[in-house]
């Protein structure tokens, strides 16, 4: 039974037909010939014609057919269908005249050709057995394919629901903290949006600028809690509203500029950013000091990489990607087509 339960749905299913098989042709030959000659000829046919098939299917039109070797295929298939029938046919006679020794069948050609006529038709049957098998392992492939859809869909469900379950404590959390402290609760209001941001807007092919914007605005004013001293921000934004780009795309360089362009215990911290849109493009740029921190440029680096094949999945060469470390500043550029 473990070794039934451990076949495939498609071994199981070439077994029923091999079964059935050996079954119509045992009981066709077993009034004429008894039970015991009726098994061993029974199990010499269904030998035969898995050998063609299999031989067929699985070793000869694989490796050779479909890699182009087409007049080495004919050549070996029709070998190889000559020895299977020509072996078949004197097995058969030699264990029949064994068996039968008082009437004795001769091997003609006639026996010959008739072998050989089974073992093109058999041939031919292994074609029809190929589809079939391609058939069920598409089928099964497809149930599987709709299984892991429903299990995706699932955990999409459970996905929402977790993050909205956050979002309703945080807000609770808000209206709490407003009566105490404003500006914790705005912090945590900021938060909030940055989550949901996350969960409904980041999976999307495109955002509007605006809700970029904001998530950008959302996490310098969580960034600047650790920072001690005011940090001098120029954001300059001279662009439509109504346009959308994809998500994220912005965010490495702020990024950057708080993990390694700010001194914490400065009170001389600088950023300039402006996102201006122009002739059909959008130009993006940060400025911000280099700060003597061992591993910056490492990590800057490796942001940048990911983002420029990022780009260039996105764009093509379409765009424009600048890094200026001159006059002890880090200066970011970025021009992206607009759609």
């Amino acid at each position: 039974m473990k070794f039934i339960r451990g076949m495939t749905t498609i071994t199981r299913l070439q077994w029923l037909v091999w079964i059935a098989v050996f079954f119509i042709i045992y009981f066709s030959i077993l009034p004429e010939d008894g039970v015991y000659h009726a098994g061993i000829f029974t199990i010499i046919n269904v030998a035969f014609y898995a050998i063609v098939i299999y031989g067929n299917i699985s070793l000869l039109f694989p490796r050779l057919y479909e890699k182009g070797h087409k007049a080495q295929y004919i050549i070996y298939i029709s070998i190889f269908l000559i020895a299977v029938g020509l072996g078949r046919g004197y097995i058969i006679s030699y264990l029949y005249n064994k068996y039968n020794p008082d009437h004795p069948e001769p091997i003609s050609i006639s026996m010959l050709l008739y072998y050989g006529v089974a073992g093109i038709l058999t041939y031919l049957l292994s074609f029809i057995f190929r589809i079939a098998i391609a058939y069920f392992e598409l089928k099964q492939q497809s149930e599987k394919i709709l299984a892991q859809k429903s299990q995706a869909e699932l955990n999409l469900l459970k996905s929402q629901v977790q993050p909205h379950f956050l979002f309703n404590t945080l807000n609770n959390i808000y209206y709490e903290a407003y009566l105490e402290a404003p500006r914790t609760a705005k912090l945590i209001e900021r938060l909030s949006d940055i989550m949901r941001y996350f969960v409904d807007e980041s999976p999307k092919d495109e955002v509007s600028l605006t809700t970029e914007i904001q998530f950008l605005e959302n996490y310098m004013a969580l960034e600047k809690i650790r920072i001690r001293h005011e940090i001098e921000l120029d954001f300059v934004k001279d662009c439509s509203p109504d346009l959308r780009i994809p998500p994220m795309l912005l965010m490495t360089f702020i990024e950057n500029i708080f993990k390694h362009g700010v001194d914490k215990s400065s009170s001389e911290n600088k950023i300039e950013i402006s996102l201006v849109q122009q002739d059909g493009f959008l130009f993006f740029q940060t400025k911000n000091r280099i700060q003597d921190k061992p591993g910056t440029a490492e990590h800057t680096g490796f942001g940048i990489k990911n983002l420029r094949k990022r780009l260039c999945f996105l764009y093509g060469d379409k765009f424009e990607l600048n890094i200026d470390t001159t006059d002890n500043f880090f200066t970011a550029f970025l021009k992206v087509p607009l759609s």
